[in-house]
């Protein structure tokens, strides 16, 4: 039986005339797993929970049933009624404990108030509570540059992430340095923006954090515009773009970067020719995963561009991109090369493979010796 079903049974079998502390307990845990796919049913299950709660004098038990009903109404877009619901648990609530903390970031949540989530932040801070929190901490900084305060934003994002640093947490690291870049973008700061959403973006990897790492790559966009870096603002934008299930807005970003700034078919080569040699491979990697996961003809497009211009070095940082993708991806990205390609392209690649170790240049020969046409 799961969790679900096992909360159910007992909420049918304890009435609130005989049982009401333990019905009480089963519609609270009931109705927090409900929040987020029945929050209209959730809503009826946590408030029956706080009454119950309520009428047995179990005062703490009911302000973590308010929160947790807060949270529901959060959820059917009703900030008014949950903003009672999280002052009605923060009041009653011991002071300096995480729950405390809870029902102050959820006040503040609702209320876009900083110096509730500051209070929040210092809560969770007291009790231990790190990744409370951060988290704490990132929404405060998001409301400070909602309210206009960029370097308020900035200053509490730079203790953020060296707290985020120290835990080694790297999703906390990756929406800190997201919101950072927006914040550095608010103050001009456009070169440091890119840095910050580059760091999101690694630290948001692709193949675990789609939706934030396509954020990090939009955002990115903006700031190489604004820093009127087109090549570099087009890469970003179509890889948002390329990204699969990045969300619409994200999209809408993406597209109205390249609607602005036109599209051309030779970004990489200018960003390649401005760039160190030793960085060309992890520029390269980011195209690739691009470029295999979309379109057979875009592949084919991306492949014949990347054909004309390939050389020995470039070959040499393909064969260190390919190396760091999936083996799918490889295999495809390979494949389409090699029939873009010439005997020379296959030279140039088996010459690239040559460069590395044993295992990884005997796996490129065998790649290329099955997949050529």
């Amino acid at each position: 039986m799961d969790a679900i079903a096992e909360l159910e049974s007992r909420v049918a079998r304890y009435g609130a005339d005989r049982y009401p502390v333990q019905r009480a307990t089963a519609l609270f845990h009931l109705g927090v797993l409900l929040t987020q796919t029945e929050a209209t049913r959730a809503r009826a299950l946590l408030s029956e929970s706080a009454t119950l709660f309520e009428q047995s004098g179990l005062r703490l038990e009911a302000a973590k049933a308010h929160n947790a009903l807060g949270a529901s109404l959060r959820e059917l877009d009703e900030p008014a009624a949950a903003a009672v619901e999280f002052a009605s648990a923060a009041e009653a609530l011991e002071s300096g404990t995480p729950d405390h903390g809870a029902a102050l970031f959820n006040l503040g949540l609702v209320r876009r108030d900083p110096s509730l989530m500051a209070r929040a932040q210092e809560t969770f801070a007291a009790s231990g509570a790190r990744r409370e929190e951060a988290a704490a901490a990132r929404e405060r900084a998001a409301l400070l540059l909602e309210s206009g305060d960029a370097a308020g934003s900035i200053g509490v994002l730079e203790q953020c992430l060296e707290r985020a640093g120290a835990a080694m947490d790297e999703a906390a690291i990756g929406a800190a340095e997201n919101t950072l870049g927006l914040a550095y973008l608010a103050s001009d700061r456009t070169r440091d923006a890119t840095e910050a959403f580059r760091r999101a973006a690694a630290a948001h990897p692709r193949s675990v954090r789609r939706a934030e790492h396509a954020m990090a790559k939009a955002n990115l966009a903006l700031a190489y515009e604004a820093c009127r870096d087109a090549p570099r603002a087009r890469l970003a934008a179509k890889q948002a773009l390329g990204v699969p299930g990045a969300p619409a807005t994200v999209r809408a970003q993406a597209r109205s970067v390249l609607a602005r700034l036109g599209d051309t078919r030779d970004d990489l080569d200018t960003v390649l020719a401005e760039e160190d040699p030793d960085r060309w491979h992890a520029l390269v990697r980011e195209e690739l995963v691009r470029w295999a996961d979309g379109e057979s003809e875009l592949l084919t497009r991306e492949a014949t561009d990347w054909v004309a211009a390939q050389d020995e070095r470039r070959a040499e940082a393909l064969a260190a991109a390919l190396f760091d993708v999936p083996p799918e991806t490889m295999e495809r990205v390979l494949a389409a090369v090699l029939r873009a390609g010439s005997t020379q392209t296959r030279s140039e690649l088996e010459r690239a493979a040559s460069l590395f170790h044993a295992p990884q240049e005997l796996r490129l020969r065998e790649a290329i010796a099955r997949l050529a046409p």
